[in-house]
C-alpha cells in the first residue's frame, strides 16, 4: 500500500490565507487605535496584548494550514508547523466527523479516536463547507488505509 498525503490543496490554502490576512488587518487596526486613542500610562500593556495575541493567532493559522498527515502502513503520521505526532493503526478506535458551531459559522474536522486518551485532530481537514467533497475523499482515504492495516 502506497502512502497517502492528507492535507490541503493549493485554492484552501489561498482560501484560508486570506480569511487570515483579514483578520491580522482587523487586529492591526485595533492596535493602531489603541495606540493613538488612549493617552494613559498603561496603554501599552493593552497593545503588548492585541500584538501577542495577533502572533498567536497568525501560528495557529500557519499551523492549520499547512499541517498535513501521512497515511502508511503502520499508522498515522501528522505533521503540523509546531510538532510532528505518530498514531499507531492499534491506538485508533475510529474516525470520525465532528461539527463546532462558532460565531464564524459551522465548522467541520476529522478526528482520530484512540483507545486511551483524547480524540485527536487530523491536520488539513477543517472545512466550512457543508457537503464538502474533499473531506469525504480525505474521510474515505483514511477509513480505507485504517481498514486494510486492522485486517491485515
Amino acid at each position: 500500500m502506497p502512502d497517502v498525503w492528507i492535507g490541503f490543496n493549493s485554492d484552501d490554502r489561498q482560501r484560508y490565507w486570506w480569511r487570515n490576512g483579514l483578520v491580522m488587518l482587523a487586529l492591526a487596526g485595533v492596535m493602531v487605535a489603541m495606540s493613538l486613542t488612549t493617552h494613559e500610562s498603561g496603554k501599552w500593556w493593552w497593545v503588548g496584548g492585541v500584538g501577542v495575541l495577533s502572533v498567536v493567532v497568525f501560528l495557529s493559522t500557519i499551523k492549520s494550514i499547512y499541517g498535513r498527515a501521512l497515511l502508511t502502513v503502520t499508522g498515522l503520521e501528522f505533521r503540523t508547523f509546531i510538532s510532528r505526532r505518530v498514531i499507531p493503526w492499534s491506538e485508533v478506535v475510529g474516525i470520525e466527523r465532528r461539527q463546532r458551531v462558532l460565531r464564524s459559522g459551522i465548522w467541520w474536522d476529522l478526528r482520530v479516536v484512540r483507545t486511551r486518551g483524547r480524540s485527536i485532530a487530523v491536520p488539513g481537514t477543517f472545512t466550512n463547507r457543508v457537503m464538502d467533497a474533499e473531506l469525504e475523499r480525505k474521510q474515505t482515504a483514511i477509513d480505507e488505509c485504517w481498514s486494510r492495516a486492522v485486517s491485515g
